[in-house]
């Protein structure tokens, strides 16, 4: 299917780089526009490429989906480190992507929906919440509270050292020393890093093997640091009138099932939960992959599609 490479800025001027798509064929005059990003130091090269091909190929929808600045082919903003993920950024970034959709001719600016996996799901929630240009919004395997997801996986003891840690990153870059960085993943438990599970340590070295030019393991001790104080799901409440699909894992240790739940439950009509029997990276390939997709892909055709 019709495939191109696009570019648009963000509102203070950093160039975002990512892929359009379009089906083979339609009837309609415009299309309505799904917008993809991915999660916590992932690319689109990350299997977003076959997400968009499943909604362009099975419904009259096109797909735009690009890297988050600092990150793959998307340029860093004067003086900032690659890799580095804020939230706030990311999010306005997101903003000006819908922006950007506006302005195609092809598409309907009353047909823009929005999708998130992972750590980009609570992005999409809290946009979803505040940016009515928006008119459906999906979460995959969402994390919803990150603050407390990332509680759960540390001692109190933990805490202070990472705050002592945090603390002298910013002194550091403050006296002009490079940001401090860790691994994104890894299984050495010699090695500082982000995640060391499996699948997790599999996922992103399996996806980075295929673009070793525009992704190394590692992210800025910042992102933790914002990464673990962010909720995307704060309001979930205000997403109503929109229709919000959230997919959840019943075995999700990354954005916690409970917490996922508790989430979908605050959010007001109309939703909808598809809750799969898998864990938060099994949801990417086989045949939890395929069950996210059909329940997407009848999501889209019931709303921005219909």
């Amino acid at each position: 299917m019709p495939r191109k490479d696009v570019e648009f800025k963000s509102n203070d001027g950093v160039t975002l780089r990512g892929w359009f798509y379009t089906p083979e064929s339609s009837t309609a005059s415009k299309l309505p526009c799904i917008i993809l990003i991915n999660g916590f130091a992932a690319l689109k090269d990350f299997g977003l490429d076959e997400v968009c091909e499943r909604f362009v190929a099975n419904l009259p929808i096109a797909a735009l989906v690009y890297d988050h600045r600092s990150w793959g082919s998307s340029d860093t903003a004067p003086g900032q480190p690659r890799q580095e993920i804020i939230p706030a950024f990311q999010m306005s970034d997101l903003q000006d992507a819908v922006t950007y959709v506006h302005t195609l001719e092809e598409i309907d600016e009353n047909k823009i929906g929005i999708w998130g996996s992972s750590f980009a799901a609570g992005l999409v929630l809290q946009v979803a919440a505040t940016d009515k240009r928006v008119k459906a919004v999906i979460g995959q395997v969402p994390v919803t509270d990150a603050a407390s997801a990332f509680a759960r996986l540390m001692k109190p003891s933990d805490h202070a050292m990472m705050s002592m840690l945090f603390q002298g990153d910013r002194v550091g870059r403050a006296t002009g020393q490079p940001p401090a960085r860790l691994s994104v993943a890894s299984k050495d438990p010699a090695v500082p890093a982000c995640l060391t599970m499996d699948e997790a340590v599999d996922y992103y070295t399996g996806h980075a093997a295929k673009v070793p030019d525009l992704w190394t393991n590692d992210v800025t001790f910042r992102s933790v640091e914002y990464g673990r104080a962010y909720n995307g799901s704060h309001l979930i409440d205000r997403i109503s009138p929109m229709p919000l699909l959230l997919v959840v894992a019943k075995h999700d240790y990354g954005g916690p099932t409970d917490l996922a739940l508790s989430a979908y439950n605050r959010a007001l009509e109309p939703k909808k939960l598809t809750l799969l029997d898998c864990s938060h990276f099994q949801i990417y390939s086989g045949e939890y992959f395929e069950k996210s997709m059909e329940s997407q892909i009848a999501f889209l055709k019931e709303t921005l599609c219909a």
